[in-house]
């Protein structure tokens, strides 16, 4: 198992995954237009947003994300589109 796979807790498929990628043994479906399109819909960040927090909770995102090696803003970004689309659920 590569450092990657460690570091980000990779399961068996998506170990074999990375294995077959690096391998180059992985066969990319054709990606049309529409796909293309769509995916960078996704990646825009054409909004910005002011959100009050507590002190804590921002001091314990910054260390999170400084052990991840990302901007706390970033880790901020992606919790929030995880739960938008539903990866990410509430426990309330």
């Amino acid at each position: 198992m590569n450092d990657f796979a460690k570091k980000y807790n990779l399961d068996n498929e998506e170990i074999e995954i990375l294995e077959a990628y690096e391998s180059g043994k992985l066969d990319g479906a054709p990606v049309s237009d529409a796909m293309v399109l769509a995916a960078k819909k996704t990646t825009q960040k054409n909004k910005t947003i002011n959100i009050r927090l507590s002190e804590n909770d921002l001091t314990s995102i910054k260390l999170i994300a400084a052990k991840e090696g990302m901007p706390y803003q970033t880790l901020i970004g992606s919790l929030i589109h995880k739960y938008a689309s539903g990866y990410l659920q509430s426990t309330l």
